[in-house]
């Protein structure tokens, strides 16, 4: 059987429950053992019923005592239920923190932001223990040939990077005097955040400028795309054009932010659009390349074609899968039209 939530056809073997139990001024919710898409769903849903309730509870607490995995979209369904229950003036607390959703919270730094109630009863864990407890969200996370390669591949477009940045800074300072660089944060697995480098192919105020162009955007859903954007540098057009704007993020995939082959990473203000099932794309580390690279990432014009093609890298991924996504990124990186996104 499989329900379809926000055109995502997910697996739905059993019906899934979380259980509600009201004490006085007080919503208790018991969180299941898995938290992962399917159940996701039915957790935001659970919640937005009981904040949604005639009289609202002043607090809403969710139990963790029995959850031993929970994925990005798991992530993403608590991350909304906070904010409904933030916008609604109503206190949201995490009980009975299990060491692998305690893992999780830890490496998006989400322990910072949510209120947790200590247990006297259960050891605090080290960071190390915290890491060993992190899900498997994706067999690529934990392939130890892939990270091999990434590494590899890193050094090799590290010395390229090397090779070219003397004419490469000289043509964006001429071009338009200002930093070499440009950094923007954006979402890795699981939605932790870093900071992702480039080639500066805008002028120094092209961030200052999003905000009038957003009218112009002409891609539907949660990015941001205009052909002919008028912030982009003549050299810049040059640098997107055959990509070597992106050689720089060889050092975030030689730290393990990133991978050679992923996902799109998406900025923060776009994950803040997603819905549960969208999440399911922040299963697996962000790439350099990918299927959006190599299918027209120029030419995408509807968010929910990123995440199908998103989607369908995970499910196809093998090895040999991503080295022939980097063999037709070679191929195609000096075609008119494989414009960066």
């Amino acid at each position: 059987m499989a329900m379809k939530v926000q055109g995502f056809m997910i697996s739905q073997p059993q019906e899934v429950d979380f259980p509600v139990m009201f004490l006085h001024d007080t919503a208790i919710v018991q969180v299941s053992e898995r938290l992962s898409v399917l159940e996701a769903v039915a957790f935001k849903q659970t919640c937005q019923n009981i904040t949604q309730a005639n009289p609202i509870p002043q607090k809403i607490i969710i139990d963790f005592q029995q959850t031993t995995f929970m994925d990005s979209s798991g992530l993403g369904a608590l991350v909304s239920n906070f904010k409904i229950a933030q916008d609604r003036g109503i206190e949201f607390i995490l009980r009975n923190v299990t060491p692998q959703v305690m893992a999780v919270l830890n490496l998006t730094g989400l322990e910072k932001v949510f209120f947790i109630e200590s247990s006297d009863l259960l050891p605090v864990p080290s960071k190390n223990q915290l890491e060993e407890q992190l899900p498997t969200t994706h067999p690529s996370v934990r392939s130890w040939m892939k990270r091999l390669i990434d590494i590899v591949g890193a050094l090799v477009g590290l010395v390229i990077v090397a090779i070219l940045f003397i004419p490469i800074a000289v043509a964006i300072t001429i071009d338009d005097p200002g930093p070499i660089f440009f950094s923007q944060v954006r979402c890795g697995w699981m939605g932790k955040r870093f900071r992702i480098w480039k080639f500066r192919s805008m002028y120094v105020d092209a961030e200052a400028r999003k905000a009038e162009l957003a009218k112009h955007n002409q891609v539907q859903g949660a990015f941001f795309k205009i052909d002919n954007d008028p912030r982009i540098t003549k050299i810049g057009r040059f640098l997107r054009r055959t990509s070597l704007d992106e050689l720089p993020q060889f050092w975030n995939v030689l730290k393990g932010e990133m991978s050679l082959v992923g996902t799109r990473p998406p900025t923060p203000d776009e994950v803040e659009r997603y819905e549960v099932p969208e999440w399911q794309r922040l299963d697996v580390k962000p790439g350099m390349t990918g299927e959006w690279q190599v299918n027209g990432r120029s030419t995408v014009r509807k968010f929910e074609d990123v995440i199908r093609l998103d989607l369908q890298y995970q499910k196809n991924w093998s090895l040999l899968y991503d080295l022939k996504l980097i063999l037709k990124t070679v191929a195609i990186l000096f075609h008119k039209n494989s414009g960066a996104v």
